[in-house]
């Protein structure tokens, strides 16, 4: 079974890929260049929900079983900020985001820093035959400097307490096993695999 992940973030690709081989073994996973779909999609929505629906809603229209995540930081000192602007906070990359970020969080103190990611994932099948979503979250704060190498976005600022390390100091593997986009693949294969049986899909 072929379906169409809608991105072409190589490492969000690359990490979704992982994480969908291990619980769904001989789905072939495909991107928006592989269906051919070269125009930018429109993220207008005001939630992460809305956002990756619009985004699943298109391969469908193609034909294919498509899914689509939105994930974002939420801060709970900047009333839910950056959320859905995550990746667009600052204007500029993610270096930029996470200064922005910091410098917004300013004179903040530490126990006031509480701050969790959150990734929503979508699936709508051909013909809108069945969609759902599955939400992840995983709690943590916001460091006044980034610490560690690995990972991406917001990870060298997001500490975890369970490992008293940010995000970017960990691996992906161990990364995985707690982060907001890990909790809501794993949900999403699980209703995934049971949509798959209940309409028979192969």
């Amino acid at each position: 079974m072929e379906i169409v992940l809608a991105s072409r973030n190589k490492k969000k690709i690359a990490e979704l890929t992982s994480l969908l081989s291990h619980t769904l073994p001989g789905i072939k996973v495909l991107s928006l260049d592989d269906v051919g779909i070269k125009d930018e999609i429109e993220e207008n929505g005001e939630t992460f929900e809305e956002n990756s629906m619009i985004k699943a809603s298109v391969p469908a229209k193609l034909g294919y079983i498509s899914i689509a995540d939105d994930s974002g930081l939420c801060v709970d000192a900047l009333g839910g900020e950056p959320g859905v602007y995550s990746a667009r906070y600052s204007g500029g990359d993610d270096s930029d985001n996470v200064a922005f970020l910091l410098s917004k969080l300013e004179g903040v103190p530490y126990p006031e820093r509480t701050a969790r990611f959150v990734c929503c994932v979508t699936c709508v099948f051909p013909e809108q035959k069945v969609s759902f979503s599955v939400r992840g979250e995983c709690e943590g704060y916001i460091l006044t400097e980034r610490r560690g190498e690995n990972g991406f976005g917001y990870d060298p600022v997001f500490y975890y307490p369970p490992f008293c390390k940010t995000f970017a100091e960990v691996g992906a593997d161990k990364k995985e096993a707690v982060s907001h986009r890990g909790r809501a693949m794993r949900l999403f294969a699980e209703r995934f695999a049971e949509k798959v049986k209940e309409y028979g899909l192969k």
